[in-house]
């Protein structure tokens, strides 16, 4: 199953860090991961959310995995069904989750707000401060 995952600039930092290969663990204060259905819900929360908030960056993340084990969780709308649809993950399941990623977490949007100071890579739209995204 091919899934989204909208970011702000510090949770992008944390899975460069990885190699895209994983989500970094919840804070304390975040006892659900959650992944969306759909680029357009990702890309509502990266452009419309994370890039007018704190650093002023929003992110959407794609990524698969295996379909067997992400069946167990249910899927929640939110919103509009079929558009604000998202799987919720108990954060201490999310070691586990990573270990059914299959290949990289890609980056598929990039959003900046006017608040954003970094400078951005002409060729992979990411702050240089991030680098760009593994190919391997």
């Amino acid at each position: 199953m091919i899934l989204y995952r909208p970011v702000g600039l510090k949770e992008l930092a944390l899975i460069a860090e990885t190699g895209y290969g994983k989500f970094p663990p919840r804070l304390p204060e975040q006892p659900i991961f959650y992944p969306v259905l759909t680029f357009e819900y990702a890309e509502q929360i990266a452009r419309d959310w994370n890039s007018t908030s704190g650093d002023c960056a929003g992110f959407v993340t794609r990524f698969e995995i295996e379909d067997a084990y992400i069946s167990k969780f249910e899927v929640h709308t939110v919103g509009r069904r079929g558009l604000h649809d998202e799987l919720w993950v108990p954060a201490g399941e999310l070691e586990k989750f990573n270990y059914h990623i299959i290949g990289k977490i890609t980056v598929e949007a990039s959003y900046y707000g006017e608040g954003f100071e970094e400078e951005v890579d002409p060729e992979s739209n990411l702050p240089v401060s991030i680098g760009r995204e593994s190919t391997d």
